[in-house]
């Protein structure tokens, strides 16, 4: 309960901060038109980018007979439980009657066909870093998916956080708009994988902590938390040599993606189980090694999440926790 009115009060104070911010000529949320560029959208490139993204794993409902990518998957947060959307080509229930402008706008933006806000638990603050033409190829690929007449279910969240308009201001804040572009100094190699976890693999959504306001702490990026998805506590995957992956090799790293085993000989269960399963056992060896590069490079966080005072920090977590 204490946390609940500790995050009312952020969500107030933070509006009165933005409107004070709007005022004072700060960059403001947009809602322009999208330009789509000119290309030849392929679905072969999208299912790719569909895989690096774990796009199954949220948006299908969980049990063996759920309909892929029909919605209904949930989502507990400390925000209330949000519930995955039907993104099949059903033009009724899907997204079938996107156009390629409404789906940049919705990925880029964070804004529904009809104007809506949506919520951050759709991770559209990483993937406004995707290059327009990965979208579109992406989007080519689900249009290429059989269409599901599922109806999408309600979010359940309490007030204020299910007030829409309060995202707006969650906007100003928090919301970097715009493709990723490769930063000089960095290898090819390293780009890439700060593309693929940052972007499309949006690693820092569940690996991240969070402010009051639920936006990622950034100096904290990827150090773990212990408020993850469904209140489970999610590692440090920084190369602090104590409490993250500091002690793991390359090789390690890329043998935890492709097969799920950690250095211990354990292997993953839980959220990070799908992950692998559905996200990154489908990706080249070059980007798991990609990956591996960026994490290696990334600044050294020290955040003991999930561990005991009496284990080191290879043991002390949960496999679940991964």
């Amino acid at each position: 309960m204490t946390r609940l009115i500790i995050r009312i009060a952020a969500v107030c104070l933070a509006l009165g901060v933005a409107v004070a911010a709007a005022f004072s000529g700060a960059r403001w949320v947009t809602r322009t038109a999208v330009e789509v560029p000119d290309h030849t959208a392929s679905a072969e490139a999208g299912a790719y980018l569909f895989a690096a993204a774990g796009c199954a794993t949220c948006h299908t409902a969980e049990g063996r007979d759920a309909t892929p990518l029909a919605g209904g998957r949930e989502l507990a947060t400390p925000f209330g439980t949000f519930y995955g959307p039907n993104i099949t080509p059903h033009a009724e229930h899907g997204i079938g009657s996107w156009s390629d402008a409404d789906f940049i706008r919705a990925l880029r933006q964070g804004v529904a066909p009809d104007g809506r806000d949506y919520y951050p638990a759709f991770p559209y603050a990483s993937y406004t870093r995707l290059s327009d033409a990965d979208l579109l190829d992406l989007k080519a690929y689900l249009f290429s998916l059989p269409a599901a007449a599922e109806p999408n279910r309600a979010h359940d969240l309490p007030f204020p956080f299910g007030f829409r308009p309060l995202l707006t201001f969650w906007k100003l804040l928090y919301l970097e708009e715009g493709p990723m572009a490769p930063e000089p100094g960095r290898s090819e190699m390293e780009n890439r994988g700060a593309y693929l976890v940052q972007a499309a693999g949006h690693c820092g959504e569940c690996h991240s902590p969070r402010n009051a306001l639920g936006a990622p702490i950034g100096d904290m990026a990827l150090a773990g938390t212990e408020e993850g998805p469904e209140g489970r506590a999610i590692p440090n995957i920084t190369p602090h040599r104590e409490t993250g992956i500091g002690r793991w090799s390359a090789d390690d790293i890329v043998f935890l993606l492709r097969a799920g085993m950690l250095p211990d000989g354990d292997f993953v269960g839980g959220g990070m189980g799908e992950v692998v399963s559905e996200n990154t056992s489908h990706l080249t060896e070059d980007d798991l090694r990609a990956i591996a590069a960026y994490l290696q490079m990334m600044p050294a966080v020290e955040n003991a999440v999930g561990a005991s005072d009496d284990e080191d920090d290879e043991t002390s977590r949960s496999d679940d926790d991964w």
